[in-house]
């Protein structure tokens, strides 16, 4: 089997797709993405919303945590800071999410964005919940189970 044939093991959300949010390389240890920036990514002023920069920081960290996901479950971000070093411009945004911590329960990810430039305009640290799915047909509360 070609690494070109294997199927990525998440799919990014509509949401990102929408933003255009692309990932270039994704594996347990390191997710590297892109947004080619448009006049929709603006703030206005010909800089870059803060808000596409933080959407590009949160998917690229939910990433990273569902490759290293557990079997049966799902994660969520419960905590993102973001602190924001340059004006973004430029006709793209580079992120790289690396793993700070990788455990049972949580997993906390950073992500570098930098503009075309290489400029670092982002650092956004961000901690991702990991859920334990109830299996398909248990539908039941504990009281109603009996426990």
């Amino acid at each position: 089997m070609t690494e070109s044939s294997v199927r990525p093991r998440y799919r990014l959300p509509a949401f990102a797709q929408h933003v255009g949010i692309e990932v270039l390389e994704a594996d347990k240890q390191r997710v590297l993405g892109r947004l080619q920036l448009g006049p929709q990514h603006s703030n206005g002023t010909d800089r870059v919303h803060g808000g596409a920069i933080m959407s590009l920081a949160d998917t690229l960290g939910a990433i990273g945590t569902v490759l290293n996901l557990p079997r049966g479950s799902a994660t969520t971000t419960i905590e993102s800071k973001t602190n924001f070093l340059a004006a973004g411009r430029g006709p793209e945004l580079i992120g790289e999410a690396l793993p700070l911590h990788i455990g049972r329960n949580t997993m906390v990810w950073q992500t570098t964005i930098r503009d075309g430039e290489a400029r670092r305009v982002a650092v956004v640290t961000q901690t991702q919940l990991v859920l334990t799915l109830e299996p398909k047909g248990d539908t039941g509360d504990a009281r109603q189970r009996g426990q």
